[in-house]
């Protein structure tokens, strides 16, 4: 043994590990989505190298830290607090659960947890598409109380989504008009759902594509094709995975660093 320790740890959102001297100072990491080892000097290359043997998954490059892109420059003097990444599927409704959780005899009946439960099944879907170079933000607020669910940045260009809870319920859609359920009035959903994708647009100068997600619905009816939005349920999510030609990866992670900050959305 050289006396080097692996220590793993995550930074930025992504796991690396960490080859520390037996004082604890660092002399390189391993990237495993890069499939980069980055060291800091070269004179202990061959005892890095060892060191993290086994935990190399295949053919991987060495050499000096790369020089940051304009997107991670962006992303490293990112304030926390206004960093919108590490938000889950439906942040706001948990945060305002967790505020006013409401009488417990009336928990079933509580709109919030339904609408809840149609983000994190859509969310947990468009995270999944990060292997497909797809990053999303969830819940992202916009000034006057309002928010955008789910972002999607890829190939296939940018996507405002849209969860609506719909479990074992048939739907019909009628533009601009939605109905979930028999017994419920129909509401000029897509209307909003076409605003979101408008205001996300004009915060990142760029060409948004609204998606509207039915979660969990039986049956999807429609009787006036939508304009421009795209309908989908929660297990067709991963079609716009697929889509590309649109956006470059460079472009995808641009974008991101602009979206992730929530100052960006404050000049709407």
């Amino acid at each position: 043994m050289n006396g080097l320790r692996v220590v793993p740890a995550w930074r930025h959102g992504q796991e690396r590990l960490y080859v520390s001297l037996p004082d604890g100072g660092n002399i390189a990491w391993y990237d495993r989505d890069a499939a980069r080892v980055n060291l800091l000097g070269e004179d202990r290359e061959a005892e890095v190298l060892e060191a993290l043997g086994p935990f190399l998954t295949g053919p991987v490059s060495v050499g000096p830290p790369l020089a940051p892109t304009p997107a991670e420059l962006a992303r490293l003097t990112l304030h926390p607090d206004d960093d919108l990444a590490p938000n889950r599927p439906g942040e706001a409704l948990l945060v305002a659960i967790d505020r006013d959780p409401g009488p417990a005899r009336l928990l079933r009946a509580d709109p919030r947890h339904r609408a809840l439960e149609a983000e994190r099944a859509v969310g947990e879907v468009l995270d999944r598409m990060d292997g497909l170079g797809v990053r999303t933000l969830h819940s992202i607020p916009l000034p006057g109380g309002d928010r955008v669910h789910h972002l999607a940045i890829g190939p296939g260009g940018l996507y405002a989504v849209h969860a609506v809870y719909a479990r074992r319920q048939r739907v019909t859609v009628a533009d601009p008009l939605v109905t979930v359920g028999r017994r419920r009035e129909p509401h000029p959903l897509l209307r909003r759902v076409r605003a979101d994708a408008d205001r996300v647009s004009y915060a990142l100068t760029a060409e948004v594509r609204p998606v509207l997600v039915l979660a969990g619905a039986s049956q999807v009816t429609v009787r006036t094709p939508p304009r421009e939005v795209r309908v989908l349920t929660d297990g067709e999510v991963e079609r716009l995975g697929g889509l590309g030609g649109v956006l470059k990866p460079a472009d995808v992670e641009a974008l991101h660093a602009m979206a992730r900050d929530r100052n960006t959305w404050a000049r709407l």
